[in-house]
């Protein structure tokens, strides 16, 4: 660690600045601080560099570069290299459709995965190994088919719209779905989530989801079936078509061509939209997430069932024993009602008889009294007015007041002393507004 010593004296104000004479001090300067400075980066490494190997500047950026350029050779040669198949070598150019443009630049391993930079790279190195030129300077042949092949390739793969339309029909990158007996080894979500993360490239809609495994909600599985029974495909097949001619004299021959190309690859689209369903279907039928989530739907609605069932059985349990109650309660309020009725029926014959009773003794106090009249036996007319007068008052009195009228006659048997309860009760029923004045002649 090396020790520098920075010394920064403070500026000197100039004569005349403003602050001159106003100028007052708050404070000072604290002491100076001593801090150790270490030296990094790349310039400080570069000068420990040429001070360790005693170079020059000129010298130290040519062994560099040098350096450099054997690093990236060294990289591109420590790669893993696919081994080229000899067939694929004696390929014809002019068959470059039906070669497979991954596998020519020796990236069939990343297929639509490959980016820009691996395609570029995988180039390069072909390059450097096939091109005529350098076959020619190790003594081999000019052939230059094969290196038109590599050409191809990288014309198709780094033009985003050829890439495309070769990806469509890129075979090689399908993965074949495992059986039913592979699926039930315990490597379902495994094997199928390699066959939809492929399908996956095909889809207009990203990211596509993926199977997940025996622990996924139900609302993710059924999200992951939904999105694949309405799968929205960018699957084209044009990269099949017949090549049309460009010779304009054979214009009927080029529209039948292009009929054709369409009609092939609307039938394509339909076949493959069928694979793919048949697919789906597959997986679905295999999917044991599927069983559970509708034996666990199933639960369910059981227990609503038996849930429903026992509420009913609850209420109509409830209903017949408010019904029984009610009918009790019915049974006795009518009975009640009898009971007083009856009741009410002795009452009132007892009362009607106690009338009865009551009228024969007020009757008779008006034959005890002489029919209210003085000096020997009461004449027929005399008795008539007064046993008329006396039934008179008692229309106007109620059974209670006759029960009071004949407490009050009951055991007289002086004649005056009768007469005289009598008045009374005229005279009462006179300022009670139910007789007039003078209307009982016989007690006058």
């Amino acid at each position: 660690m090396a020790t520098v010593t920075i010394a920064l004296p403070l500026p000197v104000l100039p004569e005349g600045w403003a602050g001159e004479k106003d100028f007052k001090s708050i404070g000072q300067l604290s002491a100076a601080t001593d801090r150790n400075i270490e030296p990094v980066g790349p310039h400080f490494l570069a000068h420990a560099r040429r001070k360790r190997h005693k170079r020059t500047f000129s010298e130290d950026e040519r062994i560099q570069a040098q350096a450099n350029v054997k690093k990236v050779e060294d990289d591109d040669e420590g790669e893993i290299s696919e081994p080229e198949d000899p067939l694929m070598l004696q390929r014809e150019a002019k068959d470059w459709k039906g070669q497979d443009h991954y596998a020519v630049l020796g990236i069939s391993r990343y297929r639509w995965k490959a980016t820009e930079e691996q395609i570029k790279k995988a180039h390069r190195k072909k390059v450097l190994k096939h091109h005529p030129d350098k076959k020619a300077a190790a003594g081999g042949t000019e052939d230059d088919q094969f290196f038109k092949c590599i050409q191809k390739a990288t014309e198709v793969l780094l033009d985003p719209t050829k890439r495309r339309q070769f990806d469509s029909v890129d075979e090689a990158a399908d993965v074949e779905p495992p059986s039913k007996k592979e699926s039930q080894k315990g490597n379902f979500y495994k094997l199928w989530g390699k066959v939809f993360e492929a399908e996956s490239r095909f889809s207009k809609v990203t990211p596509a989801p993926k199977l997940g495994n025996e622990n996924s909600s139900k609302e993710d599985v059924e999200h992951f079936y939904n999105f694949w029974y309405n799968f929205d495909s960018w699957r084209t097949f044009e990269y099949l078509d017949e090549d049309v001619p460009d010779d304009n004299e054979s214009r009927d021959q080029k529209r039948h061509i292009e009929r054709k190309n369409n009609n092939a690859r609307r039938k394509r689209k339909a076949e493959d939209n069928a694979r793919l369903r048949k697919l789906v279907d597959d997986c679905l039928a295999l999917d044991e997430r599927i069983k559970k989530f509708r034996q666990a739907e199933h639960a369910q609605k059981n227990k609503r069932r038996f849930e429903k069932e026992a509420e009913q059985k609850r209420l109509a349990e409830e209903a017949a024993k408010k019904k029984e109650e009610e009918a009790k309660a019915q049974a006795e309020k009518e009975a009640a009602e009898k009971a007083a009725k009856a009741d009410g029926k002795k009452a009132k014959e007892a009362a009607k008889n106690a009338a009865k009773k009551n009228k024969r003794v007020v009757r008779g106090a008006v034959k005890d009294a002489n029919y209210f009249h003085s000096g020997g036996d009461a004449p027929a007319a005399r008795i008539d007015s007064a046993l008329n007068d006396v039934d008179h008052i008692i229309t106007k009195i109620d059974n209670e007041e006759l029960a009071v009228l004949t407490s009050k006659l009951n055991g007289v048997k002086d004649a005056g002393k009768i007469k005289s309860i009598f008045q009374e009760e005229v005279q009462s029923l006179v300022g009670a507004g139910k007789l007039k004045d003078g209307e009982i002649k016989s007690l006058a």
